[in-house]
């Protein structure tokens, strides 16, 4: 596993905070957006990606640590532009995990998950979040976002048709708050002056609208 730290982005969506890349074989191969509609696999980002991936960029999981640690104390940062927590596939690596959270005291980390809803990967992830790492579980569709906030182990992100951005929100079928990206219906916001993604106790569920090259093909189930 090969992690590539930007110490400043240049996504305007994200604005000018630092984000991490991880290689590829750490995403689940059940998420439905591989080879089909994830943004990060087309376009700039995929040659960045490829190069992680391919041990051409980044460093090893302890000197990435080590380089968190080092950000100053209450940075806003985001971890996996491209890749997943660590750990291979579906798995969460529970101790690499927990040297990520111990690095990330005292700042403000959030990323995004598809990894598989197992016992051990649940108790991970919920450790990270109760320790300040906020590790939203990402739902594709209003529906599965209902499942994985039953769960009660972190926030809960889900993907919304790329045609939706008039309404400012929706909601899910049992009635939860899905509040549409700030940064993706407003220009003057980005993740580094919104941090919504990084409230782990928040009761809304934050929705992205499909992006990128591919984002006609993402049509997840609305009802």
């Amino acid at each position: 596993m090969n992690v590539h730290l930007t110490a400043r982005s240049r996504n305007k969506k994200t604005g000018p905070i630092p984000v991490s890349t991880t290689t590829a074989d750490t995403c689940n191969p059940a998420c439905p957006h591989i080879d089909k509609t994830c943004y990060a696999a087309a376009g700039p980002l995929s040659l960045h990606w490829d190069k992680v991936t391919a041990g051409k960029r980044g460093v090893a999981w302890h000197a990435f640590c080590q380089a968190i640690a080092r950000l100053p104390v209450g940075q806003l940062w985001r971890h996996n532009q491209a890749g997943d927590l660590p750990g291979i596939g579906p798995v969460v690596d529970p101790v690499k995990l927990r040297e990520l959270v111990q690095a990330n005291r005292g700042r403000r980390g959030f990323t995004f998950t598809h990894k598989a809803m197992t016992a051990p990967n649940r108790q991970a992830i919920r450790l990270a979040n109760r320790h300040g790492f906020t590790v939203n579980l990402s739902a594709d569709s209003p529906r599965r976002a209902d499942e994985l906030l039953a769960l009660g182990i972190g926030p809960v992100v889900t993907v919304l048709p790329w045609n939706l951005w008039r309404r400012k929100s929706y909601h899910t079928p049992a009635g939860a708050r899905i509040v549409i990206c700030p940064a993706q219906t407003r220009q003057d916001i980005n993740c580094a002056t919104c941090g919504l993604c990084a409230r782990p106790e928040r009761a809304t569920v934050v929705g992205f609208l499909g992006h990128g090259t591919r984002k006609r093909a993402i049509n997840p189930d609305m009802r």
